[in-house]
């Protein structure tokens, strides 16, 4: 297979394609246009000084502009950072600093998101390598970088000669938790991208004749992004919500004959909600769901009751979401069940015993470890990482407890260690205690998840250093740092935390801390 079948560019030479290949607000862009586009913004590049290496971040909602600088940066050698648009101050401070970013691609503004208010309080030390900012919708932000607009579809820039294709270094580098402050930065590469769209877009069997997508996940993030690859893999036309909204997805899925869509159970709960109509979706084929709050089954049920078929999936930064996905000829508790039949044929998924470290057999309960086309190159400029990840027969050892059906689908159960699923996305608990411990008047701080009313919230319990702070302050000081699904939804100052000694050192006991917080929030 030669690096041209690989590579994202491929993704656009499909026959017989549909068009438009996408729709944002309601405006088609051809896919001549959207070629235009990406030869613009790749000249754009070129004229900022960015070349093979480079690292670009990018912190934009969905617009055609996002995909327009990862196919650019692919014709370069160069890489793109994906900055989700829910960060703050402390997140993108980390990812700036660990991917080395030169060039930050940034909203002039959108909706609530004060995108200078938060760069005010990144440090110039704390990221060295940025040069400057490139403002989408405006001239420029008050920020202490010199900033340039992104005008690359406006003012035409020196072609730029395209390096050849080395479609094994990395493209794109996603966030994902660790158990230390800040995210690690998954790296992939042209080639794991493209061939695992090639994998969803066979795998589902799309037809860009009558199939095609509301993608209405963020790109910045691996289930967004590799929805939408799939659909360009397959021809079809894709719809982009900016952002999510109830309404906005309700109106796209009842008017423009959309056969497929993906997103959290939560979302699809917000959209069935806002119809009475009995089977309010007829042309709607699949919704791929990831179950992130109490009562998905109930959820599940009610929609395959109005005509919505949820299909449960697994995935992960590090091997691509839509990894695996039930089939229409799975019985019901087992299509939304999360894991599924692996997209790709090559894929291989086994579980190993957590007592006896051996390879566990058919239902049996242990962690589930990947090799697949689509597993990641590693995490980038974090090589330690990237060994204690991998296996020594190259398997990806992904840190979620499941187990194999025996008829070559999986079941995943759950996330193994201390990593908490707060709104949709994996966060380390150590990340948000690192920042409770930074503020006065904290000399520690433990998090845990819980569940309050329905939703997935974080819970803190801190020592103090002294006068013991106050919640607001601190909940306050937070919100200014951090993503807002990262916030406390509570922070109890106690004396001590709970404790178990071991052979090992002693250990905190987060099982404790969680009956402790219900018991607080139960008794407030």
């Amino acid at each position: 297979m030669s690096a041209n079948d690989v590579s994202l560019q491929s993704l656009l030479r499909i026959k017989n394609a549909a068009d438009p290949v996408l729709v944002f607000d309601g405006k088609a862009v051809s896919r001549a246009e959207f070629s235009a586009k990406i030869e613009q913004t790749a000249a754009w590049l070129a004229a900022q000084g960015i070349g093979k290496g480079d690292v670009v971040a990018v912190w934009l909602v969905n617009r055609v502009e996002w995909l327009a600088l990862l196919f650019a940066a692919a014709r370069l050698g160069t890489v793109v950072a994906a900055v989700n648009t829910r960060y703050r101050s402390a997140e993108v401070a980390h990812l700036l600093k660990l991917s080395g970013a030169k060039l930050m691609v940034v909203e002039a503004a959108f909706r609530g998101i004060d995108f200078a208010a938060i760069l005010a309080d990144v440090a110039e030390a704390e990221v060295p390598a940025l040069q400057r900012l490139a403002v989408v919708g405006a001239d420029a932000i008050a920020a202490r970088w010199p900033c340039v607009r992104f005008d690359a579809f406006e003012t035409p820039y020196p072609l730029a000669p395209p390096i050849p294709d080395d479609v094994d270094l990395p493209v794109l580098l996603y966030t994902t938790s660790g158990t230390t402050k800040g995210p690690k930065l998954v790296a992939h590469s042209q080639a794991t991208r493209a061939t695992h769209a090639a994998s969803v877009a066979h795998a589902l069997r799309l037809d860009p004749r009558r199939h095609s997508l509301l993608a209405m996940l963020p790109f910045c993030g691996t289930f967004g992004m590799t929805s939408l690859l799939g659909f360009l893999a397959a021809g079809a036309t894709i719809h982009v919500l900016d952002a999510f909204e109830a309404a906005p997805a309700l109106q796209i899925l009842s008017t423009q004959r959309i056969t497929h869509c993906f997103g959290s159970d939560e979302m699809f709960r917000r959209i069935l909600g806002l119809t009475d109509a009995p089977r309010p979706f007829p042309h709607l084929e699949l919704c791929g769901f990831a179950a992130f709050q109490p009562g998905w089954r109930e959820l599940a049920a009610e929609a395959e009751a109005r005509g919505m078929k949820l299909y449960g999936l697994y995935g992960s930064s590090e091997v691509q979401a839509l990894f695996s996905i039930g089939r229409a000829s799975d019985a019901f508790a087992d299509r939304i069940e999360g894991g599924g039949w692996p997209m790709s044929p090559e894929a291989k998924v086994r579980v190993r015993d957590l007592e006896t470290g051996e390879l566990a057999g058919s239902l049996v309960s242990g962690e589930i470890e990947i090799s697949a086309p689509s597993r990641f190159l590693g995490y980038f400029n974090n090589p330690e990482a990237t060994r204690e990840a991998i296996t020594a027969d190259g398997f990806f050892r992904t840190g979620d407890i499941g187990r194999l059906r025996g008829d070559g689908s999986f079941v995943y159960e759950t996330r193994a260690g201390d990593a908490m699923r707060l709104g949709g996305f994996l966060v380390a608990p150590g990340e948000i205690e690192d920042e409770l411990k930074s503020c006065a008047g904290v000399a520690d701080a433990q998090v845990v998840a819980v569940d309050l009313k329905g939703q997935a919230r974080c819970v803190a319990f801190v020592i103090p250093a002294g006068e013991p702070p106050r919640q607001e302050t601190l909940i306050a000081r937070l919100r200014e740092r951090l993503a807002g699904y990262k916030v406390p939804a509570r922070i109890y100052v106690v004396d001590a935390f709970p404790v178990t000694d071991s052979a090992n050192g002693v250990k905190i006991q987060r099982a404790r801390l969680r009956v402790m917080a219900m018991e607080r929030i139960a008794g407030e």
